[in-house]
């Protein structure tokens, strides 16, 4: 028996000993306070966003953006793969995402968005956006074992991955990749780091200097995980080499370039860019993969003394993105400008953090400044949460059912890397703090399961009517 069914037949046997709340989560707040969450809301992306379509592939938009983001699309799926154990239902849901995203980078491997006829929306090169699928399709198979997502279209995708990386190690000679309008971005750098040279940031911003070093990180990650992919599912040597090559390039690249000194706080920090000529942009964004989320990521653990560094500058006004307000303190991003304080942000501290205060802090500021509906939104005025940017935030919404499904349901954390642990050895990764006693998580993991259970059975125009 599985440890997610085991839990999941635990809840139903214990839920009697709480008090009945009608498909309610029980969520702690700060000030001693208890908010009662209405479990449909952290489906809402899974029912609303995601759309089989004729090919067998499931198309999934953004949120309120008709796109499907190959980030977006593989971060808002992989908080719900646990659930399949107990609805195998779920399947055809999730290797059509897979599948889809596959053949996306297909089309076109320097785009970030399509649209559902696979036509480019955006063409914004970011490393993260070939990475993120890669996550998605490892997790898939670690949790699940189902092997019916080794297609002959992911293994291409696989390769067009490696070769897109290894070529855009060597951006100047590669000369695969140009952006048709002019943005500001420094384009003196060295050319001979290791590092993958990027246009973007997952914000969707223009870089301010060319290797964006959590973005080169996330790629070190998802190399891993094709070394794994390709022996597991292909037997192909030859790609899984390949794969491991270009990832201990990125690795060596990342130490030698993407830290710095930084004499007040007496140790090193990483940057989030650098030219690789000794040039560093000092800042973190509230867009995955950031500084900050690094230990979520299995990068390295929570306590790395190296990320502690970073997390106290990304988490502080050192950071030009980092806002507070009357309502809410975070991470915000260029891409919304001053004082506005992003949920994503907010979500990924908590996620990193290994303090139970900060994470009710977090969970707290989050109930307070969602919709009334209970969605996420993109990105909130510190000072007065009602001026938001996008009602309906997709991969908002998703991640911020991962850290309730953690730290008020007790489920477990997902790994991004093989075996649990983290990229830089001998690390292990920490876990969200649970909020709550343990007959109160088994309630909550009750709800969920029994709620998702309910909407799957409903249909998918069903289950959206019973949204909130």
């Amino acid at each position: 028996m599985t440890r997610y069914v085991a839990a999941f037949l635990l809840a139903i046997a214990v839920a009697g000993l709480v008090p009945a709340r009608a498909q309610s989560l029980i969520v702690p707040l700060s000030g001693k306070r208890v908010r009662s969450i209405q479990a449909e809301s952290l489906f809402h992306t899974l029912f609303r966003d995601f759309f089989p379509e004729d090919d067998g592939t499931t198309y999934v938009e953004t949120g309120d953006i008709p796109a499907m983001w190959l980030r977006d699309s593989a971060a808002q799926t992989i908080p719900y793969i646990r659930f399949q154990l107990s609805y195998p239902i779920l399947r055809n849901r999730f290797t059509g995402v897979i599948e889809r995203d596959a053949r996306s980078i297909l089309t076109d491997p320097y785009a970030n968005a399509f649209q559902a006829d696979y036509h480019v929306w955006e063409r914004k090169w970011e490393i993260d956006s070939l990475a993120w699928p890669v996550l998605l399709a490892r997790v898939y198979l670690d949790t699940t074992g189902d092997r019916t997502i080794y297609t002959p279209a992911l293994h291409s995708a696989l390769r067009r991955i490696v070769g897109t990386y290894a070529c855009e190690e060597h951006h100047k000679s590669c000369k695969e990749y140009y952006y048709p309008y002019r943005v500001y971005t420094d384009d003196s750098y060295n050319d001979d780091t290791g590092l993958i040279w990027s246009a973007f940031r997952p914000s969707d911003d223009p870089v301010q200097y060319r290797f964006n070093i959590p973005q080169n990180m996330i790629a070190a990650i998802a190399l891993r995980d094709i070394w794994v992919l390709a022996l597991d599912g292909y037997r192909d040597r030859l790609l899984a080499n390949e794969a491991l090559g270009v990832e201990r390039r990125i690795a060596g690249g990342i130490i030698l370039y993407g830290r710095y000194y930084d004499e007040r706080r007496g140790g090193w920090l990483w940057a989030f860019e650098t030219d690789g000529n000794g040039r560093y942009n000092l800042m973190d964004d509230a867009n995955i993969p950031n500084l900050l989320t690094l230990p979520y990521l299995d990068w390295c653990s929570a306590y790395d003394p190296t990320y502690l560094n970073t997390r106290q500058f990304s988490l502080s006004n050192d950071n030009p993105w980092y806002f507070s307000g009357r309502y809410g303190m975070g991470l915000g991003s260029p891409h919304t400008g001053n004082e506005y304080v992003w949920p994503l942000g907010i979500i990924g501290r908590a996620l990193t953090s290994t303090s139970s205060a900060e994470v009710l802090d977090s969970v707290t500021t989050l109930a307070e400044t969602d919709s009334e509906q209970g969605m996420i939104h993109e990105s909130f005025y510190s000072d007065g949460y009602w001026r938001f940017t996008r009602q309906e935030f997709g991969w908002a919404n998703a991640l911020y059912a991962e850290l309730l499904f953690r730290s008020v349901a007790g489920l477990p954390a997902t790994s991004f890397v093989n075996g649990g642990g983290t990229i830089i050895p001998q690390e292990r990764p920490s876990a969200t703090p649970v909020l709550l006693p343990q007959v109160m998580q088994l309630h909550n993991a009750s709800v969920l399961f029994e709620t998702l259970g309910r909407l799957l059975y409903a249909g998918r125009e069903a289950a959206i009517n019973q949204m909130p």
